[in-house]
């Protein structure tokens, strides 16, 4: 059983209530949080648990979720990514571990499928035959694929800036979209107005209380996946907000339940482009200011976070810190990542990577600590952007008649 909270006025909803943010304090300050009867759930949930539970997906974690209805459970697996650990990379950076938690291996090749799933099960379950949703592109994607495997209609809401890649998986996947000739923050408010108008059931970043709670889930895997032992550092790529906030609710979550006996440091890491969150979190501010977003990372460009005090809050909380990169660093990030470790991200994921190595030159790493890169979007989602980071110097074109091609192959 749940309860929603306010997070500014502690003002308290039933879980029967469709309510998506405080009516008295507004969408940007009224966010809800979703409050569990810990004492109840710790008596039946224990690691002896996990060890005998054979579900691969986030539906392991069901006591912790806010569901009572499951019968439309996708058929398709979301969650237990892998946990990548890089022998190599903890060593260069004299680390106790190192690891990359891959969560473009979901679905839709996103991190954002965890809290979609659970965003069209409440519209299940209250009732709702349409859901809608605004993004950059990856909720967006998620929605889709989703929708289409559990037979749910769809309209969805982007900028016209979003990247090509994204934009066809929402048409193979069959969904009705609306480009919005504007940013995207035009296009989460014009959402949200037209969902109140038609009646659809909203699951948009920050005002949708349960995205939050599916997205807990990587932290819940994340502990498992090591061996319940929690790691000192978690770079979290951010823009919204509304990813951070979940990795720390998760580790909460665990921690109330007595599974860990320890929190770990969140390090939010944005684009300089796109820092409202930082600049706040670095000038002591509770609630963000807006900026003019403007960087190469779409999945984490917003002017205005709707989340962003919930994740203020759990960067305080966790005695977390920020790390802002450059542009420049980010398509860095997507060649290093790609070209030393084999693994393809999207320039938001490429953030929370550069960010880690930006801190670390910082000296705010402390040696023989575990830290955990957050990868949340695969990098085929946005071939633009990884187009800036190669050139052709490792390109030779060739006449096969050419009888000096293997003197000319020896430049590679």
């Amino acid at each position: 059983m749940y309860f929603l909270e306010c997070i500014s006025c502690s003002k308290k909803f039933s879980s029967s209530d469709v309510v998506y943010t405080c009516p008295d304090c507004g969408d940007l300050l009224g966010t809800l949080d979703v409050n569990h009867d810990y004492s109840k759930i710790k008596k039946s949930l224990n690691r002896k648990y996990f060890s005998s539970n054979k579900t691969d997906s986030i539906f392991r974690y069901l006591s912790l979720l806010p569901l009572s209805d499951t019968q439309l459970l996708p058929g398709l697996k979301i969650g237990m990514t892998p946990l990548l650990q890089f022998q190599e990379i903890s060593a260069k950076y004299k680390l106790k571990g190192f690891y990359f938690k891959d969560d473009t291996r979901n679905p839709s090749l996103s991190f954002k499928d965890r809290a979609t799933v659970i965003s069209l099960l409440k519209a299940h379950e209250f009732g709702f035959e349409k859901i809608t949703s605004a993004s950059t592109g990856n909720a967006a994607a998620s929605l889709a694929c989703l929708s289409a495997s559990m037979g749910v209609e769809n309209i969805i809401f982007v900028p016209k800036s979003i990247p090509q890649a994204k934009l066809l998986q929402l048409q193979v996947y069959g969904s009705k979209i609306v480009l919005v000739d504007g940013s995207y923050d035009d296009a989460f408010d014009l959402c949200g107005k037209i969902a109140s108008e038609k009646g659809w059931y909203n699951r948009s970043t920050a005002v949708n209380p349960f995205n939050l709670e599916g997205k807990k889930t990587v932290s819940f895997e994340i502990c498992e996946q090591l061996n319940f032992e929690v790691p000192d550092y978690i770079f979290v790529p951010v823009g919204d907000g509304c990813i951070i906030s979940g990795v720390w609710k998760g580790f909460v979550d665990f921690y109330n339940v007595s599974l860990i006996d320890k929190l770990p440091k969140l390090i939010a890491c944005q684009a300089e482009g796109s820092a409202s969150i930082a600049n706040a979190f670095l000038k002591k501010l509770t609630v963000p200011e807006k900026v003019k977003a403007t960087t190469i990372a779409d999945s984490i460009s917003v002017e205005l976070p709707r989340d962003g005090v919930k994740a203020i809050r759990a960067l305080k909380q966790s005695n977390g810190d920020v790390s802002v990169v450059r542009d420049d660093e980010i398509t860095t990030a997507i060649f290093d990542l790609a070209s030393q470790n084999g693994i393809f991200v999207e320039p938001s994921s490429a953030a929370a990577y550069a960010g880690f190595k930006k801190y670390y030159l910082q000296n705010k790493i402390e040696s023989g600590t575990t830290v955990v890169v957050l990868l949340t979007g695969n990098g085929m989602k946005d071939l633009a952007a990884a187009q800036k980071s190669v050139s052709g110097a490792n390109i030779i074109t060739v006449d096969p008649a050419d009888k000096s091609i293997s003197k000319k192959l020896e430049k590679l």
